[in-house]
């Protein structure tokens, strides 16, 4: 089993399941997040010293935000992201970085946040584009192209 695989199997699955948001084109697409943003688990910080954090690339300021500007509100999911925290006080950010299931509940809640349904299971190039206007942004550097070639290297391919 490739490290992707294993990495949806062992941590994205089981989190969604516990949030009670498991479904396949979820799991896909933040398999996809993970695998794009951190060159297939090898980066839990943004190269050149940038702010991002976690195999998501998630940056502080964002993780700021969802907590500040949507679970603040919705006590029930704050409760879901909280659980996974290694201990009540937790330092987030520290979390973030090194808290896999911590990260991945965060990187589900920052996609929950955006009105537009998920693409359906398998279209991987709908969840490129999804994850290139909602997850990158369209001021990042990431290119839908990158996400499909690493789809298919990283996680249909046998590479680790």
């Amino acid at each position: 089993m490739n490290k992707a695989i294993k990495f949806q199997h062992e941590v994205i699955r089981p989190v969604l399941e516990k949030m009670h948001a498991s479904n396949l084109a979820a799991e896909e697409l933040l398999l996809g997040t993970a695998v794009q943003e951190s060159l297939n688990f090898k980066y839990r910080r943004q190269m050149g010293n940038g702010p991002a954090r976690s195999y998501f690339q998630m940056e502080p300021a964002t993780h700021d935000d969802i907590w500040n500007n949507y679970l603040k509100y919705n006590a029930k999911r704050a409760a879901q992201v909280t659980s996974f925290l290694s201990s009540p006080d937790a330092d987030k950010h520290h979390e973030l970085e090194n808290n896999d299931q911590y990260a991945t509940a965060m990187a589900r809640v920052h996609y929950m946040r955006v009105s537009e349904a998920l693409p359906k299971q398998g279209d991987i190039e709908g969840q490129a584009n999804y994850w290139k206007q909602y997850y990158n942004t369209p001021l990042g550097k990431g290119k839908p192209s990158e996400y499909i070639e690493k789809w298919h290297h990283y996680v249909l391919g046998s590479e680790d």
